[in-house]
């Protein structure tokens, strides 16, 4: 089948377990999205332990190495809630397939780069891709797996997947980097997006589209300069201090940016994020609880690493079996709070997981000045545990309260939302370590503060998310 006629235009009838409001459970679709969203997040992670010899060999600048890393993250964040809007209009797999086929090609320009532009500009595409995967991966399962107990668990091993490819980056980075070379850290991508992309063309149904509605290009472009603006200036909060002039500016110009939007959206007939989304208790709520289970998990996560290699003496793969107990426990934390949540209902687990997670920072902050590795192994379980357990519930609050033909922008918004607080926790994190009287007080009130972010997260559990998955009464 060709790919222009595969993802736009007329199409054959899918397999049935795929289609629709089938109640069969088929895991072609849950396997196709899946391997489009482990690459997106793979991609945070693998390319740590790799920078440092890519740097050496293209003769990359500090400038350099730092935009290897941030392009990615600034395309990937600022683009989220566009990639939700195509989504939506011109339909989620169309543009979910799009997505893959821009990050496998862009993977292999970042292997074959010359020098420290190519790899930067082929990084920053990479960004677009996963900008335009991520919205439609939950799109289309929510589409795969109408019934809340089959979505429930779909979602659930979606979540597992951010776990497991969080945990091998570093261990998968360091392997790559020290046997063949750092170029395979991105040619390790193209098998899987070619899988990825012929298993959705074959197993997964073409998506409804909204053609009508226009997508509003002025509030796009506001709001990917707000995200990308306001990432920017968190990430170089971390490096730079948070009274730095480039960092004032970059806030500065975030926050006119997201007024411009403001502003847009009352204007237009199209709004890119309609006021009824923003105004209902569980997607707001929901993105809240996202954004501060981020920022627990990854300013958690920045600062134990910087820990473990400049205080402990750790090499970074060390570093990263290091980190493994928590990132090896959201691989089936996810999954057992899927498999749960069509009994408990999902504000229990939210909750629950925030408590534990938060627990978890508070004893690593009580544990005292440099203790022991072994006495760190629990803190850091339970914040992976406990964050990966509320992801499924906070996932299904948020898609579950998306009014139809809005799934990608639903999407879009809980990802955007969640990318904030990773760039928040690193950078708060940072600064935390570099103004503190020590390094110890520094790290321990970074741990606080995720602590106190959990708790938050808890709380909004309590009053957003409802008792059941939405929807539920009505299967």
């Amino acid at each position: 089948m060709p790919f222009a006629e595969a993802v736009g235009g007329a199409e054959p009838t899918p397999p049935p377990e795929t289609a629709p409001g089938s109640g069969r459970w088929s895991r072609a679709p849950l396997l196709a999205v899946c391997a489009g969203y482990f690459m997106v997040i793979l991609d945070v992670t693998v390319i740590n332990v790799a920078v440092p010899v890519v740097g050496r060999e293209l003769s990359a600048s500090l400038t350099g190495i730092q935009w290897i890393t941030d392009g990615y993250t600034l395309a990937f964040a600022g683009l989220l809630l566009t990639g939700g809007a195509l989504g939506d209009r011109l339909g989620n797999r169309r543009i979910f397939c799009t997505g893959v086929a821009v990050f496998t090609m862009s993977s292999v320009g970042c292997a074959l780069a010359q020098d420290s532009s190519m790899l930067v500009a082929a990084r920053l595409l990479e960004g677009v891709g996963a900008a335009l995967i991520v919205p439609g991966s939950l799109a289309l399962l929510q589409q795969a797996y109408p019934a809340p107990a089959m979505r429930s668990r779909a979602i659930g091993l979606w979540g597992s997947m951010a776990g497991i490819a969080a945990s091998a980056g570093p261990l998968l980075g360091g392997l790559l980097v020290s046997t063949v070379g750092w170029r395979w850290v991105f040619l390790i991508n193209v098998p899987v997006g070619i899988a990825c992309l012929v298993l959705t063309l074959r197993r997964v149904a073409p998506s409804p589209r909204q053609e009508t509605r226009a997508v509003d290009w002025p509030a796009q472009c506001a709001i990917v300069a707000a995200v990308a603006l306001l990432t920017a200036a968190l990430n170089e909060a971390g490096r730079r201090g948070w009274s730095d002039p480039a960092v004032l500016a970059g806030a500065g110009l975030a926050v006119l940016a997201a007024a411009a939007f403001a502003v847009r959206e009352r204007l237009t007939r199209s709004p890119a994020l309609p006021p009824s989304l923003l105004r209902s208790r569980a997607m707001s709520g929901g993105a809240a609880i996202g954004l501060l289970f981020n920022f627990g998990f990854y300013g958690m996560v920045f600062t134990a690493s910087l820990d473990f290699q400049h205080q402990r003496g750790f090499s970074a793969l060390g570093a990263g079996a290091a980190l493994l107990p928590a990132v090896a426990m959201t691989m089936f934390a996810s999954v057992l709070s899927g498999r749960l949540a069509h009994r408990t209902g999902d504000r229990p687990l939210v909750i629950t997981g925030m408590l534990l997670a938060s627990l978890g920072l508070a004893g690593w902050a009580a544990a005292g000045n440099d203790p022991a590795y072994p006495l760190l192994v629990a803190p850091m379980m339970a914040a992976g545990f406990g964050t990966s357990f509320a992801l499924t519930g906070s996932t299904t609050t948020v898609m579950g309260a998306a009014p139809a033909g809005y799934t990608g922008t639903a999407s879009a918004l809980f990802n955007t939302t969640r990318q904030i607080g990773s760039a928040s926790g690193v950078a708060l994190g940072g600064t935390l370590l570099a103004t503190a009287p020590d390094y110890d007080a520094g790290l321990r009130t970074s741990m606080v503060v995720g602590a106190l972010a959990y708790l938050t997260a808890a709380g909004l559990a309590w009053l957003c998310v409802p008792p059941r998955p939405m929807g539920d009464e009505a299967s």
